[in-house]
């Protein structure tokens, strides 16, 4: 589903073509500076993952996993109690929102609680979790330096200024902190998925 969504909206704003000023390549770049594009992405390869081997574990895969968790539950709270409404969809545009930003979160999320993998969430697998979205974080702040593009209203310094997109991006950073903290505790509570037996 999150696949589907990101390859439908990708060819949706290809055939729009760039805003005037920008090339096809500031459009691509673009396109994958999304935030929801990234989480959706990292949702869709690490679910494949686990498609092929249920039981896939190591390090870098628990990060992995548990960042594409926490994104796309990000993508969705914030896509729902900020970003709806902004912008008037296409019935395309509406199939790839209901992809992207409702029905892939919720599933993913539900799909985590039910099949796993778990145990998987450590102390040092949350830690490790919040180095992606804070690098991002910094990529979007220094191209938007030199861009003046941002992906996001709540970000765009153009109009809102240094401290007010500071401020709401922490924001956002600290309720992805709170959810990685939330999920290690489910993680350890519940009982072992798959089943091993």
């Amino acid at each position: 589903m999150a696949l589907v969504g990101v390859v439908w909206e990708l060819f949706g704003t290809l055939g729009r073509g760039p805003l005037p000023g920008d090339t096809t390549v500031d459009l691509v770049v673009h396109f994958f500076s999304y935030f929801t594009i990234l989480s959706n992405i990292l949702v869709g390869v690490t679910c494949a993952l686990l498609l092929v081997d249920p039981l896939r574990d190591g390090k870098v895969f628990r990060v992995a996993r548990l960042d594409a968790l926490l994104c796309i539950a990000v993508t969705g709270i914030v896509y729902n109690t900020v970003l709806a409404g902004l912008n008037e969809l296409s019935v395309a545009g509406f199939f790839t929102n209901l992809l992207m930003h409702q029905a892939g979160p919720l599933l993913a999320v539900v799909g985590w609680l039910v099949v796993g993998p778990r145990p998987r969430i450590d102390t040092a697998t949350v830690w490790w979790s919040v180095v992606a979205p804070l690098a991002w974080i910094v990529y979007i702040f220094v191209q938007g330096a030199f861009s003046r593009w941002y992906p996001y209203p709540f970000m765009d310094v153009t109009q809102i200024g240094y401290p007010q997109a500071l401020v709401n991006t922490g924001i956002v950073a600290v309720v992805f902190l709170g959810l990685a903290a939330l999920l290690g505790w489910i993680d350890r509570r519940m009982e072992p998925a798959p089943a091993q037996g």
